[in-house]
């Protein structure tokens, strides 16, 4: 049997009357980067308040760690880590400072070693003695991060690590995340980059309105949407002519000397292409085979561009 990290089934809530969680259930793999999307106001941070016990469910069940939400809150939030988009340190001490806090606060935290393995882990040991307010955003949120590992939670929570971070600071997070996973971590990650999910999630869930319109790897999610084609490009308008005339359910772009033929992608659909412009003494100058991507994917799903995930 696989070992969840989370389950929750049927989960609920509205605010001053309004559904914000309209029975929601997940399953999440320990071990794993789990990735939940969603446009604002679809319930993201909600779920994620909720499993983290920041806010109770009106309906539905839940269980984190082996341990159930409502009955045993407390053993939830020792077994888990809570990161959020607005790096939580303190800016008057320094990055050597905030992490002893944390040691001193989690009782059992392993001491000064744990503050200078966790420094030297997250490439912060040369800036450990400067005030926190003096941190780039990318090293905040390294130290944010660092600051939730010093309990050793098996179960992370990371609600958009990564918003507003430079393209280089994004994937040095990135690389974290991979390896805290590498370590047996188990990654609940809410972002508004979907090629964030796309490049980190084993597993992906679209939440919409309160509800999840569908769940799956990226791959899965892409092929469950219309649009993977195969495109050939032609060197004169007359190979072109020639092509559509055989090629007849293709569509064409005269201007860029291209057709498009709708395909699955895979080698069959490829070679049965192919065989059919052998047949007829033709050849393309280029070919190449392209599929939706997560973008696709989520507007398909939700009706909303993806500029609508930025805050």
């Amino acid at each position: 049997m696989t070992d969840l990290a989370i389950t929750a089934s049927g989960l609920r809530k509205a605010y001053q009357g309004k559904t914000v969680l309209d029975g929601v259930d997940l399953d999440v793999e320990a071990g794993t980067i789990f990735a939940l999307l969603g446009p604002n106001g679809a319930g993201k941070t909600t779920t994620v308040n909720i499993l983290t016990t920041l806010a109770k469910a009106d309906g539905g069940t839940a269980r984190v760690a082996g341990h159930d939400l409502a009955t045993d809150a407390k053993a939830v939030r020792a077994a888990i880590g809570v990161t959020g988009q607005f790096a939580a340190v303190d800016e008057l001490l320094t990055g050597r400072e905030n992490l002893q806090l944390m040691v001193d606060l989690n009782r059992g935290g392993g001491g000064k070693k744990t503050v200078a393995e966790l420094l030297e882990r997250f490439d912060l040991a040369e800036a450990a003695q400067k005030p926190a307010s003096t941190y780039s955003g990318g090293m905040r949120r390294k130290l944010d991060l660092a600051m939730t590992l010093v309990g050793r939670p098996r179960i992370i929570f990371l609600d958009e690590p990564t918003t507003g971070l430079d393209p280089r600071s994004r994937r040095t997070m990135w690389t974290i995340i991979r390896d805290l996973v590498a370590d047996g971590v188990t990654i609940f990650l809410t972002t508004q980059y979907l090629e964030e999910a796309d490049q980190l999630a084993g597993r992906i869930a679209v939440l919409d309105q309160g509800r999840l319109v569908a769940q799956g790897t990226a791959d899965e999610l892409k092929r469950r949407i219309p649009g993977t084609h195969v495109r050939l490009r032609f060197t004169t308008a007359a190979e072109l002519d020639a092509a559509a005339r055989v090629l007849t359910d293709a569509t064409r772009d005269d201007e860029a000397l291209v057709l498009r033929v709708p395909s699955d992608g895979g080698t069959k659909s490829l070679r049965s292409l192919l065989d059919r412009l052998d047949e007829y003494a033709l050849s393309a100058d280029e070919l190449s085979v392209h599929t939706p991507d997560l973008d696709d994917v989520f507007l398909a799903l939700t009706g909303h561009a993806t500029e609508v995930l930025a805050k």
